[in-house]
């Protein structure tokens, strides 16, 4: 199956579909950077003792993972919603 929602080769590809999947790619590849960068700086040593995580670096970083995905859950209802009304008016 594809990810354009071909199932048949024949079919042309629409680049707007494809433009925008480029750049929600790229907005999630950005994303992910952000939180591995962020995370990393406030919850792990830059003095490696141990192969592993420790239990408090991997519970910073658990912690860490979860507000910065809950931030921009709420960020992104806020926006809609400011999208929404906009379109309303």
């Amino acid at each position: 199956m594809s990810f354009f929602g071909m199932g048949n080769n024949n079919q042309a590809v629409n680049p707007q579909n494809i433009a925008m999947a480029e750049q929600e790619v790229e907005m999630m590849s950005d994303i992910f950077n952000r939180i591995v960068r962020s995370c990393q700086e406030k919850c792990i040593n830059n003095k490696y003792h141990e192969a592993d995580l420790t239990k408090g670096e991997s519970v910073c970083i658990d912690r860490c993972v979860a507000k910065y995905f809950e931030v921009n859950q709420k960020l992104s209802e806020h926006m809609q919603k400011r999208g929404e009304a906009r379109g309303g008016m």
